[in-house]
Parts: structure tokens; sequence; C-alpha cells
């Protein structure tokens, strides 16, 4: 290049160490060429480089530290530098070269965080050239896909809708749903960017082969090796041991696996366990595979059956989340919205005397229509105590009618039975014409 004596090369890498690996080298402009702050390299393009970000900052937590630069990155790449295992580097693509000077004049040299000591430190990028990539295992078909859209918010991964951010395992997302990502790993095969220390057995030191008791934490070396974690096991009766390497559980006493899902190191997802050992051929006796035919695939329906279910429940809790997650959503656009409306509406109506005025007037009216309404409330309740009270004595006068008939009727019986009395009385006596006779 013509520009060495300006520039620096940095070697780096990204990808899943246990699937794909791509390697490649990035020139980037020396410290002394823009260690002025009014001073930039002539020939800087919109493209930094943030070297040194600790492991432990997640990518939200880096996404929070840029805070309103955020809107103008067009593109963000987490990749690993060669001899750097505890920090990862960060290539920034921003829409312009002025939002790529501010984000250097306000970064460079700054650190991440009150209480720690990095530094962050900016440069401006030349180039970046990939040289080629390695796999290490057989890819499934899956990850050799490139994403079209977030695996987040499934929307298209465009830039002109928002920055994409592309983890250090070359997974892409949009910056605004990797930001709500709180945790280290990624969110599509969990490769974590801080990477364990590495282990070793207690007794030989070997880190080959190495088996961790869930019990106390010991880790021994395998059978196949100097075999101490089986005389751990033999020592203090712990029989369940995790395999470092593959993440199964070993339970000495049984001699078998004792779980269904185990972590696949093609993609890093969980997988369901083949439930055959690899002594079948030996008939080993003390798992599936000394069971007869048909009632082994029976006891693996009823195995397949009980995941199902479990990810049916998993995955109906999941899509609950969702649904809480864009309501939320829904429901901040909607005030969101309603808020600016009314914002719109004032600055209107204050720029506009004349809708002032009938702004005024519009208020006078829906006060008196207030006022009338509660006048027509008010009546209205008077109405319904008028028309009770008129019901009452209605039939309070019904009641006091329909004793009077009835007082009537009595009295007129009593009447007509008297005159009967009187009649049949002067019907019964004598005339004082057959007295002379």
């Amino acid at each position: 290049m013509e520009h060495d004596d300006l520039t620096q090369a940095f070697y780096f890498s990204s990808g899943n160490p246990r699937i794909e690996e791509t390697r490649g080298v990035m020139h980037l402009f020396r410290d002394e060429v823009g260690s002025s702050s009014s001073i930039l390299p002539v020939e800087r393009k919109p493209l930094l480089c943030v070297l040194g970000v600790p492991n432990h900052m997640t990518y939200a937590d880096f996404c929070q530290f840029c805070g309103s630069f955020i809107h103008h990155m067009l593109e963000m790449r987490i990749v690993r530098n060669d001899g750097m295992e505890d920090n990862y580097s960060v290539l920034i693509r921003f829409d312009d070269q002025s939002s790529a000077d501010n984000f250097y004049k306000h970064f460079n040299g700054r650190c991440f965080s009150s209480l720690e000591v990095e530094i962050c430190r900016v440069l401006f990028t030349v180039d970046v050239q990939f040289t080629g990539s390695i796999e290490h295992a057989q890819a499934s078909a899956v990850s050799n896909m490139e994403q079209p859209s977030c695996p987040v918010c499934l929307e298209r991964l465009d830039q002109d809708m928002g920055g994409i951010l592309t983890t250090i395992c070359n997974h892409s997302f949009h910056c605004s749903c990797i930001s709500k990502w709180t945790d280290s790993s990624c969110p599509v095969c969990r490769f974590c960017q801080q990477q364990p220390e590495k282990s070793s057995c207690f007794v030989c030191q070997t880190s080959e082969n190495l088996w961790m008791c869930v019990i106390c934490g010991y880790i021994g070396c395998g059978r196949y090796r100097e075999g101490h974690a089986i005389r751990h096991w033999k020592e203090t009766e712990h029989c369940y041991s995790l395999e470092l390497e593959t993440r199964r559980v070993w339970d000495y006493a049984g001699d078998n696996y004792v779980h269904r899902l185990i972590q696949s190191k093609t993609d890093g997802k969980l997988v369901a366990l083949n439930h055959r050992c690899a002594r079948a051929n030996d008939g080993c006796g003390t798992c599936e595979c000394g069971l007869e035919p048909g009632f082994g695939d029976a006891l693996l329906n009823s195995k397949v059956e009980a995941i199902v279910n479990e990810y049916n429940e998993l995955l109906t809790t999941q899509l609950e989340n969702q649904k809480m997650y864009f309501e939320s959503l829904l429901e901040n656009i909607e005030q969101e919205t309603e808020q600016g409306i009314s914002k719109a509406v004032e600055q209107a109506i204050s720029q506009n005397p004349k809708l002032l005025k009938l702004q005024a007037k519009l208020d006078k009216l829906v006060e008196e229509k207030k006022f009338l309404d509660d006048i027509n409330d008010n009546l209205l309740k008077n109405l319904e105590i008028w028309e009770g009270k008129i019901a009452e004595i209605e039939e309070r006068d019904k009641k006091a009618l329909n004793l009077k008939d009835k007082r009537i009727k009595d009295l007129q019986e009593e009447l007509s039975s008297l005159i009967t009395c009187l009649e049949i009385g002067n019907a019964a006596e004598p005339s004082p014409t057959s007295n002379h006779v």
C-alpha cells in the first residue's frame, strides 16, 4: 500500500469456531494521524473501528454506550482481533462523514464506564479485506443460508429501516432488536463472545477428556486418560458427572447418560439425544438398546411425545411473551400518535389567530353544552322521581277504590238481607180483618 507509513494492519476473525471461522485484515490509520481532535485524516471514510471493547460488555451495553449515534450507524460488525482474547473490536459504518467525525471526537479516549479503566480507542478505517474462511464442522443448511430478515422481529434487514449489527458468530440483527438482548450470547446459536477459562484435571492437570462432578464441581479426566473422574465417584459416590466438551451428563451408577437434550456441536442449538448408546452392538444391557424392538419403539415414542409436549408448552410461553411485547409496542405507538396529534393541533392554533378565536368559542360552547347536559341529567332524575311518586299515588288510590267498592258491596248485601227479613216478618203477622171474622 502507498499509505503504509500512515496505517497499521490488524488481523481479525469472526464466526463460531466450532462451525466456520472467517479471517481477514483491516487497515487503520495510526493514532498519530488523528491524535488531535481538530486534525483528522484527509482520506478518511465514514468507517470506524472501536478497538479493545471488554468481553463483559454485551451487545446491548455497547449499543447503550453509543447513545444517540446509534441512529446514524448503517452497519456494525463484531470481530475478534488476533492475540486479544479478553476483548473484541467493532467495525462501524456511518451514514455520512460528519456523523463518523463526531463519533470519533466524542468517544476516542473516553472510558467505557466510570467504574472501569478500559478506554475506548477509536480509529478511522482505511480498508477491510477478508482473506478466507475455515470450516471446522459441517454446518447445517440453515446456517449456510443468508438471513434475509431479523431473527427477532422477522422484518427485513434493510439499512434504510435501521442499523444492522452482525455478531461475532456472523448472525445479523437490527440494532434496536439486539439492544434489548441483555445476554452476552447470540440469540440464534447461543455462542458466547466471552469464552470461559480453560479447565484442567485437578490431579494430572490435563485439559483433554474432562468431566466435572455436578455435585461438588470436581474436575477430573475420563477413563480413557487417567480415570480421575471415575475414581472421584468411587471415593465420594457422586454419580453424576458433566462432560465439558459435549455438555452431556453421565450417571456412573446407571452407566448411561441421564438426559434427553444436548448442545449440538454443529450449530450450538439444543437437540434430542439419540436413545441408543455407543455400545448397542455389544449388548450393554443397561439402556434401551438391550430391550425388545417393539418395546423400545414404544418407549421411544413416549419420550418423543413428552419432548413434543414440553416444546409446545415452551413455544406457547414464548408466543405469549411476544404477544405482550408487541401489544406494549402498539400501546406506546398509540400514545405517541395521540400526543403528536394534540401537539400539532396546539401548534396550528397558536400560529393562526382565527383558529385561536374559534377554539375559544368552541371551548365556550363545550362548557355550555356540559352545563346543559348536567341540567338535562338533573331533570331526567327529577322526572324519574315524580313518575315514581305518581305511580305510588295511583297505586294507593286504586287500593282505596277497591276497598270502597268492596265495602259498598258488603253493605248492599247486608241491606238486601235486612229487607228480605223485614218482608218475611210482615208476611208472617196476621191481618186485623181476619181477627174480626
